[in-house]
C-alpha cells in the first residue's frame, strides 16, 4: 500500500513572494520553483490567478472572494424563493379546488 501524500498548504505571502520573483524580477518560473521547492504547473497558475485579479489573488483556506461570497448569498437566497413560491403555488391551487 501506498502511503498518500499530505497536501501541502502555502500561506498568501509565500505565493505573493513566488509570484513577485517571477512578474517583477523577470526569474524565469522554472527556476523560481526548483528553488522554492514547487512544481512549476503549481507556480504557474498562481501567477495566472495574480495577473486575473491582483486584489483578491490567493483569499485563503475556504474563503471566498468577496463577489463570489455574494454570489453564493444570492443563489442561496434565489433558491429559498423558488421553494416558497412552489410552496404559495401548491397552497392556492388546494384553495382553490376546495372551493368549487
Amino acid at each position: 500500500m501506498r502511503k498518500q501524500a499530505t497536501r501541502r498548504r502555502f500561506s498568501r505571502e509565500f505565493k505573493l513572494e513566488a509570484t513577485r520573483q517571477v512578474v517583477v524580477e523577470k526569474r524565469t518560473q522554472k527556476a523560481v520553483a526548483e528553488e522554492l521547492g514547487l512544481n512549476p504547473a503549481v507556480l504557474g497558475r498562481w501567477v495566472k490567478q495574480l495577473a486575473a485579479d491582483p486584489e483578491q489573488a490567493f483569499p485563503g483556506n475556504g474563503k471566498l472572494k468577496a463577489r463570489d461570497g455574494e454570489l453564493e448569498s444570492l443563489r442561496r437566497e434565489n433558491a429559498r424563493l423558488k421553494g416558497e413560491l412552489s410552496f404559495l403555488k401548491k397552497v392556492s391551487g388546494y384553495f382553490a379546488r376546495s372551493q368549487r
